[in-house]
Parts: structure tokens; C-alpha cells; sequence
């Protein structure tokens, strides 16, 4: 028995907590089938496979030229409006796939915002035929591309800061033109970042829900929502989210594997900062063209479109309950953020004074939980704690813990934790790592205890960024969409919600106003943190 077992076992227990919803999808697969998962076997399974295959390859294919492409240009370029670009093309985060599916729907739609541009500039005519419609399977790619993208770009621009300019010389000093330095150089440099943020993509894109099933198109999670919701049947549910969870396990391991060789610290002696080519007049169209086109279409297209309709129909302002949605969404965010860091101090500071190889394992297990899609993760919360209530028995009331945590506020916390505890606790680790032992140390012989020395040393070293990670969590539980829409209380809307919802009832003018109160906050959230994530420093 070690002196500090209360940091093991509180480990353990998180650990348990997080694994909850893989053990409760591993063991329902082998539960007994339905009539409708041996129907959906043989009909509309595979199909299910195929769209979400077909949408992953086309998103990995456009969010890796998106990322690529303009982390390269504000990397190794200088030209009018770099500086400008270098932050703001990180503004996608702020749209999620479902609000920008919204916006292509109503611009490309018969009568819809192209319609009435082409009226305005031109007269009256029936504009429709030529006006093409982008839904289904092309328009889920694109919205998802478009939201997806700073994944690819944030860590592709961190990496391509940190080459060597050396290397760029010595390729030069070789006959290399820019377009091979470029494919044998400064891309394979790269790679670790690249896969690494591609696997991201891959896995956020998989986990989709709101953009598929607005556009109507059947992939494995919107079978895995349809079983439950449609079918009342949670087995078939757990049995379809098994299988996705075995594509997204697989690109959660190659999103590890890849981040080992990718570099993100400062460089030592001998490291030659990349020294800028200033391009102006006609060699600065190029990167400017491409740099304000991504711009616009991720980021300033769908938030004018909601703009638009805000505007246009305005009774919505007096029908739609924004100061209530608000506080809903205040409540979840403060909840969220504070217990998740506060958990991840106490497991990072545990695992720093006990020194246990054990306890490390143990932690690292904890990151598993990002790697869970909300909608399994929802699922599989309603069936552990259903089958929870059937084993109620003599004085044990099991029924109540159904009752706690499901359609409540503590239930979606609990979720929330689960889904976003990584974030968390991977970045304070991070930080962890940079305080000396010695540090600790020294502390100890003035005599400092743990818990004074947790409090008057790391926690003020640490400010800033848990401040951060505050406000990307923040950011997450604003945007997501499965999690809240199933767990949540009855009558307890949050903007994404609210928008999905006013949405799949073709009320797509009313979705405007709480999409984009959610991109206005995501946006306040992403400039507060983007300085800190884009500073030369990280």
C-alpha cells in the first residue's frame, strides 16, 4: 500500500467513468439481435458503411488542400493582409457542420438567397434551373470540409513554423524549384502534423450527426439515432455503434502514433527561423485570391446567410427565447469547463507527487473518452443506466439513478466530462511537465506543504493556461449537438439544439437567430484563445 492511494484510486475511478460508454457498447454487441438489426443487416447496413466511407475519404481529401494550402501561403509568404489571414482563417471552428449545412440548403434552394440575388441584379425570371442544388452526400462533404479544416491548418502552420530555413537553402543550393522544395521538403516535414490533424478530421467527421442527417443522408450515426429514437431499440443502437467505434478506435490510435514524431517546442542551436518571401502587385493575387476565398466560404458565407435572415424575418426575434437559451447555454458552460479542469488539476497533481508508472498508464487511458462520438456516447448512456434500473432489488432503489441522470442537467455534465476530459487533461500535462521537480522541491524545504505548494506555485504557473483550456471547452459544449439533444431536460434548449431543431421542422429562416448566437460565442471564444494557440510561441 503506497502513501498516496487516493490518487490511484481516484484515478481508477475516473478512468471507470470514462470507459463507461466503450465497456457498455462492447458488452451490448453481444447481446441478443432484433428482428430489425437482422433487417438492417441485410438491407440498409452496408449502405450506411459505404456514405460514411465515401463522405470520410472526400472530407480528408478537401480539408488536407484547404489546411495545406493556406498554411502555407501565411507560413512562408508575406503579403497584404498575411497577418490578417493567419488568425482569421481559424474562425471556421466557430461554424459547425450542421449551421453551415443550413446555409448552403437556403442559398441553393428553389427561391432561395441565390434566387433573390439574380432577381435583384437582373429582374424577375425563373433563375431555378440554372441555380444548382447542393445537398445529399455533395453538400455534407462540403459543409463538413469547411468546419473541419482548422484542424489541418492550425497544426500544419505549427509545424511548417518550426522548419529550418536550412533545409529550404540546401534544397535551393540543389536546383529545387519552390513547387519541388515544396512536394520533397516542406511537405514530408510535415507529415506528423498533417496525419495528425487529418486523423482529427477523420474522426470528427465520422462522429457527425447533425450535418448527415440534415441533408438526409444515412450513415452509421444517424442509424445508430434512428434505432433508438425511431425504433425503441437500443440493442440494434450499441450493436451499429460498435462498429463505428472500431473505425473511429483505429484513427484514434493513428492520431497518437502521429502526434509522437510531431514537434510543437521550441527549437535549439543551429535552427534557422523561415525568412518569409514578400510578395506584392500581381505575385500577391495568388495567395490572396485562395486565402479570401477559404475565408468566405467557411466562415463569412454561412454567417451572412444567417445575418440575412435575421434581418428578413424578424419576428423571430420575439418568438425565439434567446435570454433563456442564453442562460441555459451559461449554465452548461460554466458547469462543463469548471468541473472537468478542476478534476484534471487533481489527477495531474496526483500523478506528479506519486510518481507511479502504474498511475501514468492509468491516465493516459483517461484520453480514450474524445475518441467517442457524442451520439454513442448518449446512446450508451441511456442504456447503462436503463439496465442499471433493472437491477433494482430489496432495498436498493436502482430506478432514481435513471431519473438523475437522464433529462438532466447532471447527466449532461457527466457526459460533457467524459467527452471532453482529454482536452483537458492532456493540455494542463502539458504545462505540468514544464514545472522543474526542483521547483517542488525547494518549496518543500521552506516549508511549503503539497497542497500549499499546489496552490501558491503551480496553480498561478498555470493561470493561463487553464484559462485556455476553459474557453475551448467552452467552445465544445456550445457547439455540441448529439449529447445535449438526447441527455438534455425536458424543454432545455441550448442554440445548437434549438437551431437542430427549428431545422428538421423546415423552419430553416427561424434556425437563424440561435445559429448564430452559437457562431457569435464560438467566435468571442475562439479570438479570446486564438492568440495564444497561433502565437509563435505554440
Amino acid at each position: 500500500m503506497t502513501k498516496y492511494n487516493i490518487w490511484f484510486f481516484s484515478s481508477l475511478f475516473i478512468a471507470l467513468i470514462v470507459s463507461l460508454p466503450i465497456i457498455t457498447v462492447f458488452f451490448s454487441f453481444f447481446n441478443e439481435t432484433s428482428n430489425y438489426f437482422t433487417l438492417l443487416k441485410s438491407t440498409f447496413l452496408l449502405d450506411y458503411i459505404f456514405n460514411s466511407m465515401i463522405i470520410l475519404f472526400f472530407v480528408i481529401l478537401v480539408t488536407f488542400i484547404l489546411g495545406v494550402l493556406s498554411a502555407y501561403f501565411v507560413s512562408f509568404y508575406e503579403f497584404p493582409f498575411s497577418n490578417f489571414f493567419s488568425w482569421t482563417l481559424i474562425l471556421a471552428f466557430a461554424v459547425p457542420g450542421y449551421i453551415y449545412a443550413f446555409s448552403l440548403i437556403a442559398f441553393f434552394e428553389n427561391y432561395g438567397t441565390a434566387f433573390s440575388i439574380l432577381t435583384y441584379l437582373f429582374g424577375e425570371n425563373n433563375y431555378n434551373p440554372i441555380i444548382p442544388k447542393i445537398d445529399g452526400i455533395v453538400g455534407a462533404i462540403l459543409a463538413i470540409s469547411f468546419s473541419l479544416f482548422p484542424y489541418v491548418y492550425v497544426l500544419t502552420r505549427a509545424s511548417f513554423h518550426y522548419q529550418s530555413n536550412n533545409y529550404i537553402e540546401v534544397g535551393k543550393n540543389l536546383g529545387l524549384s519552390t513547387k519541388e522544395s515544396f512536394f520533397k521538403i516542406i511537405l514530408p516535414s510535415a507529415r506528423p502534423a498533417i496525419i495528425a490533424g487529418l486523423a482529427l478530421v477523420s474522426m470528427e467527421c465520422l462522429s457527425d450527426f447533425g450535418t448527415v442527417s440534415f441533408f438526409s443522408v444515412n450513415t452509421l450515426t444517424t442509424g445508430i439515432y434512428n434505432s433508438w429514437l425511431s425504433f425503441d431499440d437500443l440493442n440494434t443502437a450499441n450493436q451499429i455503434s460498435f462498429i463505428l467505434l472500431l473505425f473511429i478506435l483505429l484513427l484514434f490510435s493513428i492520431e497518437i502514433y502521429s502526434r509522437k514524431d510531431a514537434r510543437y517546442h521550441q527549437p535549439g542551436r543551429g535552427f534557422k527561423p523561415i525568412i518569409k518571401i514578400k510578395l506584392k502587385g500581381k505575385k500577391s493575387i495568388i495567395p490572396i485570391t485562395v486565402c479570401s476565398l477559404i475565408l468566405f466560404l467557411s466562415f463569412l458565407f454561412p454567417v451572412s446567410q444567417m445575418i440575412y435572415w435575421t434581418i428578413k424575418f424578424p419576428k423571430y426575434l420575439h418568438d425565439i427565447n434567446i435570454l433563456n437559451i442564453n442562460i441555459n447555454t451559461l449554465i452548461l458552460v460554466l458547469l462543463a469547463s469548471a468541473s472537468i479542469v478542476i478534476v484534471s488539476l487533481f489527477i495531474n497533481y496526483g500523478s506528479r507527487i506519486s510518481k507511479s508508472k502504474i498511475l501514468n498508464y492509468l491516465t493516459n487511458f483517461l484520453i480514450s473518452g474524445y475518441a467517442i462520438p457524442g451520439v454513442i456516447l448518449a446512446v450508451a448512456f441511456i442504456t447503462f443506466f436503463s439496465n442499471l434500473s433493472d437491477l433494482a432489488s430489496y432495498n436498493l432503489n436502482f430506478k432514481s439513478t435513471k431519473g438523475i441522470f437522464i433529462g438532466s442537467i447532471l447527466g449532461l455534465i457527466l457526459a460533457y466530462f467524459i467527452r471532453f476530459f482529454s482536452l483537458s487533461f492532456n493540455g494542463i500535462k502539458s504545462s505540468y511537465e514544464k514545472i522543474n521537480n526542483s521547483i517542488d522541491e525547494s518549496a518543500y524545504l521552506l516549508g511549503y506543504s503539497k497542497i500549499k505548494t499546489f496552490l501558491k506555485i503551480h496553480i498561478p504557473y498555470l493561470k493561463t493556461n487553464i484559462i485556455l483550456i476553459m474557453l475551448l471547452i467552452s467552445l465544445e459544449v456550445i457547439k455540441e449537438l448529439p449529447i445535449t439533444l438526447i441527455l438534455r431536460p425536458f424543454n432545455f434548449e441550448t442554440f445548437a439544439t434549438q437551431a437542430y431543431i427549428y431545422a428538421s421542422q423546415d423552419l430553416l429562416e427561424a434556425a437563424a437567430l440561435p445559429s448564430l448566437f452559437l457562431i457569435f460565442w464560438s467566435t468571442v471564444l475562439i479570438l479570446l484563445s486564438s492568440r495564444y494557440i497561433l502565437s509563435k510561441k505554440n
